[in-house]
């Protein structure tokens, strides 16, 4: 078996880049590391799937080394290192713990193609354009990179510069495994054998160094040193990519906690990859662990705000999507869906922050034809917090080299002030369409027209504040009687002196004797009937007995939620007497002008209004009031429209049917 080692580049006579030069490609992005490393290497992924219709599978593993791995690491890198001083290797893996990151993917051609730059083929070159050559053009139609400068984020990403990569392609018609290692540091002086002191780039790669050139590991040789290292192996006919990054720089984490973190990034950064195409399949499919435990990515469908991207990408990719044209010179310059509902202020998390999130959405994301996110263009606010809306613009194919030259390396905004007339028109046109499209969704001109689905919610004190319910007369100076109330006295009834606070109190009036003609000829009650004094005769008492209770049982506070494209508020509640009762609501508003209670609106103000009554299971009734019977432990919903601008109080009105 051929035992690689390391080569530390010289500069040639005729110059080369330095390491520091290229580490440095990326310059300050405003994205985190971690953000550019899930983006870049994603991006790399995709432009390598094998074909259109292929599923690219992409994970993101942080590992320790096993203690049975431990030794080899040691071993095989360790082996004709450069000095800690010029390569901070050796450091790294004297640790107690050592630490790795791999990021695989499957379903793709792998690095294929001559492993020597200087070797001509009209095949694909992956092979030398990742590991020996940068800055080279894409060679990928509508791929998503450019000039591969983002690849540096790799060795910025491990503490010292280095990378391990096993591949598996096909070359020369026929399945090939490779193993090869490469670092970036810094440029350097040093001693060259006999050769006096020499200047080298700071530039090393791992692997077989029996040659005039370092090449890298082939065949059973890599396979053997993959299985010694513990790297992931490749099935049988399968090809794809494993990049390992040697102790990689976590800015102080736990590993869980950026496993976790990585995870909501791959949602944010990459969610068009995970929207289910009208085949039923996905362009990818993603897994993040952390020592064996998986951290699973969020469902953008699903997940809270990136569902109301996803609906805007349907939109934008069905008939609801617009032409954004360019009029001078006229181009199609690509393709925008819009989508805007009532949804709830969240607190951003690290990754919506990092994405450019903050608790509401106003966005658009940008994406070219390879429908990776570039970035989330920030849009106008709307007058309300609480609605938020989000865009999706991808743009046409014949745009598409446009757009990528206006692309920093990271790949993360467009910048027309870069580009020469007519692409710098064509770019900045851009944003205007945007503007003009987001004035008709947000009404801006000012035409006054509400609709139900644009009522403004957020207006009220500290957003939550207008949520008042559940109790009655809380936050009122109105003194509600409770309805079914029978505390009041009753003419002919006897007041009782204890009452059961679950129980009510009502009166039977008897039956009358039937009349009798006594022996005598008199008529009379009989013997046992009570009289209004005491006695045998007179006017008949009441009966008293109870009753349960007609009330209402509040499970929480009231809030926000969304019904058929509105802004709804819902107050749940259950009915805990086993009886047949009937519900109704009073609703009333505080303005939040002066925070009094209005139950008498100005003439034309807005009240808030009852939708109807949600069941368990659903079903929505909408009528003022509704019978329901009690006592089995259901909950039902009140959901009511409020008025813009207000804070709403709910009172629930509960009244027993029937004896």
């Amino acid at each position: 078996m051929t035992s690689p080692g390391w080569f530390s580049q010289p500069y040639p006579p005729e110059g080369a880049s330095a390491a520091e030069g290229i580490r440095n490609q990326l310059g300050k992005p405003e994205l985190d590391h971690l953000t550019i490393l899930v983006r870049e290497s994603a991006q790399n992924s995709w432009d390598a799937r094998k074909s259109p219709g292929t599923t690219v599978d992409f994970r993101i593993d942080l590992q320790t080394v096993s203690a049975a791995h431990t030794a080899a690491w040691r071993q095989h890198l360790l082996r004709k290192a450069p000095l800690n001083e010029h390569l901070p290797l050796r450091e790294s893996l004297r640790k107690g713990v050592i630490r790795l990151l791999s990021i695989s993917d499957r379903g793709t051609h792998g690095l294929g193609g001559p492993t020597r730059a200087d070797e001509v083929t009209g095949a694909r070159t992956d092979f030398v354009s990742f590991l020996r050559n940068i800055g080279e053009p894409r060679n990928t139609e509508l791929g998503g990179g450019t000039y591969g400068f983002g690849k540096g984020i790799l060795y910025l990403m491990s503490r010292p510069g280095v990378i391990i990569v096993h591949t598996r392609c096909r070359y020369e018609g026929r399945f090939q495994t490779r193993l090869m290692g490469a670092a970036m540091w810094k440029s350097y002086l040093a001693a060259d054998n006999n050769l006096g002191e020499r200047r080298f780039t700071g530039r090393h790669w791992w692997g077989d160094d029996s040659g005039e050139v370092i090449e890298p590991l082939v065949g059973p040789d890599a396979e053997a040193v993959a299985q010694q290292l513990g790297l992931r192996p490749f099935g049988a006919d399968e090809t794809g990519t494993t990049i390992t990054l040697v102790d990689p720089d976590l800015e102080d984490g736990e590993p869980a906690e950026i496993a976790a973190y990585i995870a909501e990034t791959i949602a944010w950064q990459l969610w068009p990859k995970m929207v289910e195409q009208p085949d039923g399949t996905v362009p990818m499919r993603f897994a993040v662990t952390c020592d064996g435990i998986s951290y699973p990515v969020p469902d953008p469908a699903e997940f809270h705000p990136l569902r109301l991207f996803v609906a805007a990408y349907r939109a934008m990719s069905g008939s609801d999507g617009r032409d954004l044209w360019c009029k001078r010179p006229k181009r199609l310059l690509g393709r925008l869906g819009l989508q805007r509902k009532p949804v709830l202020p969240m607190e951003p998390t690290r990754a919506a922050e990092i994405a450019g999130i903050d608790r509401s959405v106003h966005h658009i994301c940008l994406m070219r034809p390879a429908e990776l996110v570039v970035t989330y263009w920030q849009g106008p606010k709307p007058a309300s917090e609480l609605i938020s809306y989000a865009g999706v613009f991808r743009a046409d194919v014949a745009m598409d080299d446009i757009y990528a030259s206006a692309e920093p390396p990271t790949h993360d905004s467009w910048n027309f002030q870069s580009l020469e007339n007519p692409d710098r028109s064509f770019v900045s046109t851009t944003f205007r369409r945007f503007n003009e499209e987001l004035a008709g969704l947000l009404d801006l001109a000012g035409s006054g027209a509400t609709e139900v689905s644009q009522v403004s919610l957020g207006a009220a004190s500290d957003k939550f504040a207008p949520l008042v319910g559940g109790t009655w007369g809380i936050g009122s100076a109105t003194d509600y009687g409770r309805p079914g109330d029978t505390k009041a006295p009753v003419p002919g009834r006897r007041p009782a002196q204890r009452e059961d606070p679950e129980f009510d109190y009502e009166y039977i009036e008897p039956e009358p004797a039937p009349s009798a003609v006594g022996v005598n000829g008199s008529q009379g009650n009989g013997s046992g009937d009570r009289t209004a004094g005491g006695g045998s005769t007179g006017t008949p008492v009441p009966e008293r007995r109870r009753v349960p209770r007609a009330r209402v049982t509040y499970c929480g506070d009231p809030y926000l939620d969304e019904y058929q494209g509105t802004a709804v508020l819902i107050q749940e509640f259950q009915l805990p007497a086993p009886m047949v009762q009937r519900v109704g609501v009073e609703l009333a508003v505080a303005l939040t002008t002066d925070g009094g209670r209005e139950t008498d609106p100005p003439l034309g103000a807005e009240q808030p209004a009852l939708v109807g009554w949600e069941d368990d299971c659903g079903g929505l009734s909408a009528t003022p009031s509704y019978v329901i019977e009690g006592g089995d432990g259901k909950i039902w919903k009140a959901v009511v429209k409020p008025a813009a601008d207000t804070m709403t109080e709910i009172l629930i009105t509960v009244q027993r049917v029937g004896v």
